[in-house]
């Protein structure tokens, strides 16, 4: 009898252990947490839709749109920032005359700062940074110069804009724009790959929602035998 309860507490200690041991394998301390825990947490993938393109042209026309949004987002992001400091600072400065006085400043600042990159925009890459700029901000740029300085300067820049054949009440609508649209979709690919530093925007759209709107809008019949599909590689 002895040996059988001897037996029964051998076995329970060595199901003990045993599970005592399994547990301390599936533990991970994770960086510097002295806690051990049974996951470790991954980091959020996105899956996007597929870059498949019904013709060379079109494939290389998104590759240069990539191109160019990549190079203006950054000037976009930047002015919405400035705007958010701006605006935090306006409502420190009291009286009208010190504020039109600090604006002017801040003009002079901001186009000694950026003249020369913004002048080596091109037309294209201009009409995408007024559009950024809408994203990021919700307004328009003719807007946002007509509410800091006046109705005067916006109409004079508004003006210089369409010598460029460039409209400065351009707005960014990605779900009756093709273009938008396409560009949607490049910030969201590159802020997934960390190619571009996301900032949150003042418009917010659903890519796989948007993806589904443009493939209903652009039906086509269904694939010919022997049609070529282009694929573009990030």
């Amino acid at each position: 009898m002895s040996n059988k309860i001897l037996y029964l507490i051998i076995f329970q200690s060595i199901v003990s252990w045993s599970q005592s041991t399994e547990i301390e394998k599936s533990l991970f301390v994770v960086g510097d947490d002295s806690i051990p825990n049974s996951s470790i947490n991954l980091k959020e993938v996105v899956v996007y839709q597929p870059l498949i393109f019904e013709s060379y042209d079109s494939a290389k026309s998104y590759a240069i749109l990539r191109n160019r949004t990549y190079k203006v987002y950054p000037y976009a992001k930047l002015a919405s920032d400035r705007l958010q400091i701006l605006n935090r600072r306006l409502k420190n400065i009291e009286g009208k005359r010190k504020k039109r006085k600090y604006l002017k400043r801040l003009e002079k600042f901001i186009y000694e700062e950026f003249e020369q990159d913004l002048k080596k925009l091109s037309r294209s890459q201009g009409k995408i940074l007024i559009k950024l700029v809408h994203r990021q901000t919700g307004e328009t740029t003719h807007s946002l110069i007509k509410a800091l300085r006046n109705g005067w300067r916006a109409t004079i820049y508004q003006a210089t804009a369409s010598f460029f054949k460039l409209s400065l009440k351009e707005t960014y609508d990605p779900k009756n724009n093709y273009q938008d649209y396409l560009i949607e979709d490049i910030l969201l690919r590159a802020f997934s790959s960390e190619k571009l530093v996301e900032q949150k925007t003042a418009l917010e759209y659903d890519l796989n929602q948007l993806y589904y709107l443009w493939k209903e809008k652009m039906k086509k019949p269904k694939n010919v035998p022997g049609q070529v599909k282009y694929r573009l590689i990030n």
